[in-house]
């Protein structure tokens, strides 16, 4: 049973939050949409980004289009930080403002893929990238730590990750301020050494042209556009913002915050890749790096990957909740985490590549995030932006949003439509649809996805939308 309004404490940084995702009251909002460009600036100053912009290089683009790629990926921000301001309109998060889209029941099947099964493969993924570095920086030290010791580092990184994840969102805001600029110092010093030793005549091998080179901007754009794709839990950081925030301030500072690290970043990877074989940046990168930098460089790989993945943890346990898990947010976070950790364990130490079969998995995550922003997108602007978070929060048969037997089949069936879509034009490593076939490999699934089921979903809903009385 969930504690009473008046039992629960004011989210406050250093103690750990009560709510779940429930509906936030008024008198329990707080904060300025400013707060919003540290809280999404402190994850995306990180190593993730890096590495892929120097995929751009590797896939044959030259620098000045890879960084045009990354401009272009990375404005899919922007949708990203218009869902967010659904959170200050409904005082939910994500994974419970969907229901308005799916239904109580639908919602669970798809909060199982697109929020929870997303977010532990992203927080195993990026747990066994900061290990990576923590090894890396514990042989510069001159520690050879082991297997055992191996083992204790990923339980230390998951400890400080989780830690913070389960203080919650006034802690993560507080501290994320701190580390935006901490991050962000030590990426300036590593950009000069980067543009300091930039090739800028360097051009690929073997220059693109025709459909190739069509391919292959296509392919660039949804490989940088699926790391702000795969945020639409946005809303869950911005649910506690006073109700009357303007949108367009906390769709503005989430956009600045995410987008402009992203860019930049992933910017210097593309410029990497014309010295350096971006396949391995943390190993490669010493070529170019002065010793003392170094382990620097290779902390700060860690500590941005903690960044990025306590806030998806956060997002992981508010996404069991609303999959009916009845839990404290704080004892979802750490279930979570603990799959988390043993996934981690697996792949570093008992798997030979599952780590490349997770990696590979998640380049086919743009049939499920694509559609999924799209359907979001659509209702928000279908409704104005006008969520009743206390209905929302009604899960009882014939509740506002129950529909038929508890599911949207109209958001259903948007969703579905926009995923086959997307499933027929995509090209990845591990599936080829056969609209991307017919077209020499040229990728569409990233815009007829969103426009497929954007589209219907507008279509559909157009005169079903539920707008909250006191609107």
């Amino acid at each position: 049973m969930q504690p009473t309004t008046d039992a629960l404490p004011v989210d406050r940084a250093g103690h750990i939050e009560a709510r779940g995702i429930e509906h936030i009251p008024d008198d329990e909002r707080h904060g300025s949409p400013r707060e919003l460009f540290a809280l999404w600036a402190a994850p995306n100053v990180n190593y993730v980004s890096l590495m892929l912009g120097g995929s751009l290089t590797a896939l044959g683009l030259g620098w000045p289009a890879g960084l045009a790629v990354t401009v272009l990926g990375n404005l899919f921000w922007v949708l990203i930080g218009i869902l967010a301001a659904s959170g200050t309109s409904s005082g939910t998060p994500s994974e419970v403002v969907s229901r308005t889209m799916f239904g109580i029941r639908g919602n669970r099947v798809n909060i199982a893929i697109t929020g929870w099964l997303l977010c532990v493969s992203y927080i195993a993924l990026n747990l066994a990238a900061a290990a990576l570095a923590a090894f890396a920086l514990a042989g510069v030290l001159g520690w050879d730590p082991g297997t055992p010791g191996q083992v204790v580092l990923v339980i230390a990184i998951a400890v400080v990750t989780l830690t913070l994840s389960v203080y919650g969102h006034a802690t993560i805001t507080r501290l994320y301020q701190p580390f935006s600029v901490v991050l962000a110092g030590a990426f300036a010093i590593l950009g000069g050494f980067i543009l300091a030793h930039t090739n800028w005549d360097w051009r690929p091998a073997e220059p693109l042209h025709g459909t190739a080179l069509v391919a292959t901007w296509m392919a660039g754009i949804a490989i940088i556009a699926s790391g702000p794709l795969s945020y639409l839990n946005s809303a869950d950081f911005a649910r506690y913002l006073p109700h009357d925030t303007p949108a367009r301030s906390v769709a503005g500072w989430t956009f600045l915050g995410a987008f402009l690290p992203s860019t930049i970043i992933s910017g210097l990877g593309v410029l990497a890749g014309t010295v350096i074989d971006m396949a391995d940046p943390q190993t490669t990168l010493r070529a170019v790096l002065p010793g003392w930098f170094y382990p620097i460089f290779l902390l700060t790989v860690v500590l941005g990957l903690i960044a990025n993945n306590a806030m998806t943890a956060y997002s992981s346990g508010l996404a069991l909740q609303a999959l009916g898990v009845r839990l404290r947010r704080s004892i979802s976070v750490l279930l979570d985490g603990t799959v988390g950790i043993l996934v981690t364990l697996y792949a570093l130490f008992l798997s030979d590549d599952f780590l490349d079969t997770v990696s590979q998995a998640l380049q086919l995550s743009i049939v499920v995030v694509g559609p999924s922003v799209a359907v979001y997108l659509a209702d928000l602007l279908l409704r104005r932006n006008r969520y009743d978070g206390v209905a929302l929060g009604d899960e009882r048969a014939g509740s506002p949003y129950w529909y038929s037997g508890g599911v949207n089949w109209h958001g259903t069936a948007a969703l579905l439509a926009g995923m086959l879509a997307a499933a027929l034009c995509v090209d990845t490593d591990l599936y080829l649809g056969p609209v991307a076939k017919a077209l020499a490999g040229i990728d569409l699934s990233l815009p007829v996805g969103i426009v497929v089921a954007g589209g219907l979903y507008a279509l559909l809903m157009r005169n079903r939308v539920l707008v909250p009385v006191s609107a």
